[in-house]
């Protein structure tokens, strides 16, 4: 009988746990979440423009802002939209500001290439000054994958694991009426596999070809940049040697010709506009705004970025400031990353440079589930085939 009677009671206190409500976690009123979340593009100023990233700052309704890995797993996302051979253009969602001004300074100043440094003149009677020679040169994209070559610094000696070495021998002369060589140009430096051929000059001996450490060609990546105009009788000889170095150190190492971010626009509609309302604003906004129904409807903003600062006026205007509005969502970038050729744009290895320190940051202080699922280059960096990332 005892037995009979725990069981019931056993089974009372289970019926009464189970038909307890399930706590909801608290949510923001929707005029603060809007704060957290966009920037309010109007006409004369940008409101919400501060980051909402204070762990405690909505402590006093209950909600917990604080980060945390698992938040940031569930809501990051990455999306290449364009890919072509010079030019990356993908969408980042879920990062905070610092974050994506991190990867943008990284593609720019930490990513190392090969440039050249040193500049050996033999001869040099064009009406360029062998100091502006040096510098156009320097400034010349040279594709090389940069793996390849190690570090070389000032107590370094040159040698076919740290130096590049390349030739430009021109001499204009006239043949006829025509004058051959009048224009010097980057297509014209030749690569020297072998090494210096101004070795007690230069310093430079290789002890084996290059071209057993190189599976192409060492050459300029435009190969019509203009260097110098010459005369008949005049003429160029000179040795120009490159090493590894880094944007931060000389703009010629930056991998890119610039890269840069902005927010996702966004078009809203706060109420309906219909009838002749709706036409009006769908003349105003091609494109961006059609009508369906007698009901204006907004397309994708993104296909109509001309439009977007009139947007702007328009929703400081009176007739259209209760209907209409701009907004930027603050965790959703469109970074646009333009190579010089030297890399090409998708293997530009800024999110390995960005994210190899977060992961020993991780290592070293998240959690163990964290630890299990901590960023890899695999998972997080397109390499041959960066559409797997869409």
């Amino acid at each position: 009988m005892a037995d009979e009677g725990a069981g019931k009671r056993r089974k009372k206190q289970d019926g009464k746990s189970a038909a307890q409500p399930v706590r909801e976690e608290p949510s923001l009123p929707p005029h603060l979440e809007l704060q957290r979340t966009h920037v309010i593009a109007g006409a004369d100023v940008n409101s919400n423009t501060m980051a909402a990233d204070a762990a405690n700052m909505f402590m006093a309704l209950g909600i917990d802002n604080s980060w945390s890995w698992e938040k940031f797993l569930k809501g990051f996302q990455l999306h290449i939209n364009k890919l072509d051979g010079e030019t990356l253009e993908f969408d980042i969602i879920g990062i905070d500001a610092s974050i994506a001004n991190s990867l943008r300074r990284i593609l720019i100043s930490e990513v190392p290439t090969m440039a050249i440094e040193h500049v050996f003149f033999v001869n040099n009677t064009s009406i360029i000054a062998d100091e502006m020679l040096a510098h156009r040169l320097g400034l010349i994209p040279i594709k090389v994958d940069p793996d390849l070559f190690e570090w070389k610094t000032g107590e370094d000696v040159a040698s076919e694991r740290n130096t590049i070495v390349l030739r430009l021998k021109v001499v204009a002369r006239r043949e006829g009426t025509e004058i051959i060589n009048d224009r010097v140009k980057s297509g014209q430096l030749e690569w020297l596999p072998n090494g210096s051929e101004l070795p007690d000059e230069t310093s430079c001996r290789f002890v084996t070809s290059q071209k057993k450490m190189v599976p192409h060609k060492i050459e300029a990546t435009v190969s019509d940049i203009l260097l110098a105009k010459m005369r008949p009788g005049q003429c160029i000889d000179l040795e120009a040697h490159c090493i590894k170095g880094q944007g931060r150190e000389h703009a010629k190492w930056s991998p890119v010709a610039t890269a840069w971010y902005r927010l996702n626009p966004e078009v809203i509609l706060l109420q309906e506009v219909g009838g002749a309302a709706a036409e009006e604003l769908a003349e105003e906004l091609p494109g961006l705004i059609v009508v369906r129904d007698g009901k204006a409807h907004v397309t994708n903003p993104r296909e109509h970025e001309k439009l977007l600062e009139k947007v702007r006026r328009l929703s400081s205007e009176h007739q259209w400031a209760p209907f209409l509005q701009l907004r930027k969502r603050k965790d959703h970038f469109i970074f646009t990353v333009e190579s010089t050729g030297i890399l090409a744009p998708e293997s530009t290895p800024g999110l390995r440079l960005l994210l190899s320190p977060v992961a020993t940051t991780i290592s070293c202080q998240a959690p163990e589930s964290a630890k299990q699922h901590r960023p890899t280059m695999q998972k997080w960096v397109p390499s041959a085939k960066p559409a797997a990332l869409k």
